[in-house]
């Protein structure tokens, strides 16, 4: 659609579909999306297959939407790119020569004012795109980092690096770890501007690039979807106040780390106090290594649902064992939005400026975790205070109709 007196010709490229908004690329960039297009001139290119552009909001939210079909990487190849490549992994998944065709005649037809790169699995195309600029009227490049990824790396690596059963993954790890180190370098110098989610991730960009200018946009929440339960959940049976939920994409590795290591190393020390609590993990995609939980009748693996709301109305508290991972959480603001008490570990928050006991409840060793655990579940009145005091933390400066505006006023800082 046509949008007379627009601020600015954004391009936005994304290494996903953004719709459904189900997960957290899709969601930051859908959100994104919809509130630029309230006053700019949004054109979308994205990988994804081409028809799930019909019967979805974005053709009414943007002028053009370019959908191309991701490339397959058979094991192979992925192993020939471990071993005979300098490139972390994350910069050979997505190398497409109709992507980027199809990029450089948008260019050229669109004169956008920004172009704007979610991820950095796109970063080849922001390379792309920085090495054809010329002239006074080049685009302004933005790369939006949504983790700093060299550091979930390095997290994984160290987490590994712990138990001898994972030192092969440890390995890989550390080898994407080292590779990502000069790619987000890389990527980084070549942008214009470099938005990050939090100000941990920021940091970490600077001492990654001295001097670097990076500009922290956070997640947000849609706090009046949030604010309902959803539709009752029509199964045989279904979480109580006495359960535990989390909520993720469950084949990404920090996700299949904390609720593996919550259910073998937490969750025995909850049901020794409170022996029907049950660990519900709701999410697609549950990856191999989880296929040991489903003899545990004490976890309740969902695999895909439609609405995830119903299942942490129902739980009595949200938790957050993650032990690797950067950025910042979609989880945590969904929870919060929905007034849902929370334990997590302090990484598991990290980006927010919580305050212990305020808006949740921290605690890293098992033991702690547990405790923490128990001490909500046998305290309503305490469930209550922390659920309302997440809402309102929230509510005050994380929806997205906040947070658009930061990413605008990146654009007016200019190219430099």
């Amino acid at each position: 659609m046509t949008r007379k007196g627009a601020a600015k010709k954004i391009l936005i490229l994304t290494p996903q579909f953004p719709y459904p908004p189900h997960q957290g690329t899709t969601i930051r960039n859908y959100n994104l999306i919809a509130g630029l297009a309230q006053a700019n001139e949004i054109h979308l290119l994205s990988f994804g297959d081409p028809a799930q552009i019909d019967n979805t909001p974005l053709p009414g939210l943007c002028q053009s939407v370019q959908v191309v079909e991701p490339p397959q990487r058979s094991m192979r190849q992925r192993l020939a790119g471990l071993f005979f490549s300098r490139l972390p992994d994350m910069a050979q998944r997505l190398p497409s020569p109709t992507f980027e065709e199809t990029l450089r005649g948008t260019l050229v037809r669109e004169a956008p004012d920004v172009v704007e790169v979610e991820g950095i699995e796109l970063a080849q195309y922001l390379l792309q795109v920085a090495g054809s600029r010329t002239g006074p009227g080049r685009p302004l490049l933005v790369f939006d980092d949504h983790n700093a990824e060299y550091v979930l790396q390095q997290r994984a690596f160290e987490t590994d690096a712990r138990n001898p059963r994972r030192w092969i993954a440890a390995a890989y790890s550390f080898v994407q770890w080292q590779r990502l180190r000069a790619y987000e370098r890389r990527t980084c110098r070549a942008a214009d501007r470099v938005v990050a989610v939090s100000e941990a991730d920021a940091e970490a960009l600077r001492r990654l690039v001295p001097g670097l200018v990076a500009i922290v946009v956070p997640n947000g929440v849609d706090m009046a979807f949030y604010a309902e339960a959803g539709p009752a959940l029509d199964i045989a049976h279904a979480p109580v106040e006495g359960d535990l939920v989390f909520t993720a994409k469950m084949d990404f590795r920090p996700n299949v780390d904390a609720v593996l290591w919550f259910a073998r190393e937490v969750l025995p020390l909850v049901r020794r106090a409170a022996p029907g609590t049950r660990f519900w993990i709701v999410g697609k995609d549950p990856h191999p290594r989880l296929a040991p939980l489903r003899d545990d009748p004490a976890v309740e693996i969902t695999g895909w649902v439609a609405d995830q709301r119903p299942y942490i109305a129902a739980a009595g508290v949200y938790v957050i064992p993650l032990r690797i991972g950067g950025g910042t959480r979609l989880k945590v603001l969904e929870a919060m939005a929905m007034g849902k008490p929370i334990v997590s570990t302090t990484l598991g928050c990290e980006g927010f400026d919580v305050v212990p006991g305020r808006e949740l409840l921290v605690a890293d060793t098992p033991a702690e975790f547990a405790e923490a655990t128990l001490r909500l579940l046998a305290d309503p009145a305490l469930r209550q205070r922390l659920g309302e005091a997440g809402r309102a933390f929230a509510a005050a400066g994380y929806e997205w109709r906040m947070i658009v505006p930061r990413l605008e006023a990146v654009y007016k800082m200019g190219s430099g």
